[in-house]
């Protein structure tokens, strides 16, 4: 039996009549950017995530770029300096780049790959405005530790919760904390569009003002101001899709950590796996399931010997990377030490349970 990693197939037959409704609605319409499907989604989003304000972008990296722009955290020609993890996805660091500023990388806490808040401290400078701390994986960063760090040295926090729709840290959702919060709705994430898209979300309703003159770069106000913005507008159709979606969103986050337990409980006995350290199971939203094996590559050869699908998420640290160019000496021992032991297993909402007891009895014959 064959097990993909994520099958998006399934999700869209489960709600096909839904979508299929919305989209023939924007088409009759004879509207297709920023229009009322947008705003809908911008207020339905922002009331979702218990904040004051959306904006609705192209992507999560232009989000991201926007916020930074629109917070004041970079400042155009300054090299403003801004902290992210190592480990992450590329696009957190392409984000700082595009928005101008220079990304400077802190090491992740063992337990849960989310940003050290004693790693961030060290790479503080008199050039650093702004700290990113990323939702990995569905779980919310230690955001009290980062907050205070940034009280202290009079930073700018942005949330990259790209892989965080839903997920909380002690009733509080990805905005409530930080300056600004980005999600992406890129198609594999908790809520993904038929396309691509993003958002910025704030209890501070003038940055979201400026990031909707900075979506529309070469349109009305923001051709008045000295910033340049950006082409980045979510479509009416990937609204559309996303109002729908995001009436089963929480259910969908429940099935995921339904399944996520059933892991947990199956692979208790596995000696050689480290599996997710979870604070709150009901806080977590499992967008991928990370364990841990010191033999990485011969689990996933076995795994994918019986048909079963996995990834790694992700396997080039970003200092590591020509692009970013690590700025002075540092060391990354967490993440240099996780990077060759990760492993994402396949977890979706439409994944069967008994698909998630065959992969967890593949990783216990492999143990055995």
């Amino acid at each position: 039996m064959a097990i993909s990693f994520l099958d998006l197939t399934r999700q869209n037959l489960e709600i096909e009549s839904e979508t299929s409704a919305a989209l023939a609605r924007v088409v009759k319409s004879g509207m297709f950017i920023l229009g009322p499907e947008v705003e809908a989604f911008e207020e339905e989003w922002a009331r979702f995530c218990q904040v004051r304000s959306a904006a609705a972008v192209g992507s999560g990296t232009d989000a991201l770029s926007l916020a930074l722009v629109a917070s004041g955290a970079v400042r155009k020609g300054a090299r403003d300096e801004v902290i992210a993890p190592t480990l992450t996805a590329a696009y957190t660091a392409l984000a700082i780049l595009n928005a101008g500023g220079v990304p400077v990388f802190a090491d992740v806490d063992p337990q849960t790959y989310t940003l050290d808040s004693k790693a961030i401290e060290a790479a503080i400078t008199p050039r650093t405005r702004a700290i990113v701390p990323v939702h990995l994986y569905g779980q919310m960063a230690d955001m009290a530790s980062v907050c205070d760090l940034a009280s202290r040295h009079g930073l700018i926090v942005v949330e990259d919760a790209a892989q965080a729709h839903g997920a909380h840290l002690n009733g509080s959702s990805p905005g409530k904390y930080a300056h600004a919060a980005v999600f992406s709705f890129y198609p594999t994430k908790n809520l993904g569009a038929y396309g691509d898209g993003g958002a910025v979300v704030s209890d501070d309703p003038e940055l979201i003002a400026r990031i909707k003159v900075l979506r529309q770069g070469g349109h009305g106000p923001a051709l008045a101001g000295d910033t340049n913005g950006l082409n980045s507008r979510l479509d009416e159709l990937q609204a559309a899709v996303l109002r729908v979606k995001l009436r089963h969103l929480e259910e969908w986050n429940r099935r995921r950590r339904k399944l996520a337990a059933i892991y947990h409980d199956t692979l208790q006995s596995a000696a050689h796996l480290r599996l997710p350290a979870v604070r709150n199971l009901e806080a977590h939203v499992f967008h991928l399931f990370v364990v841990e094996h010191p033999e990485r590559d011969r689990l996933r050869a076995h795994l994918d010997s019986r048909g079963i699908e996995t990834m790694i998420h992700y396997p080039y640290l970003l200092h590591q990377q020509n692009l970013f160019q690590q700025i002075g000496e540092s060391s990354f021992p967490v993440a240099e030490g996780v990077a060759g032991r990760i492993v994402s297993l396949p977890l979706y909402p439409q994944l069967s349970e008994s698909e998630v007891r065959i992969v967890a009895d593949a990783i216990l014959e492999f143990e055995a």
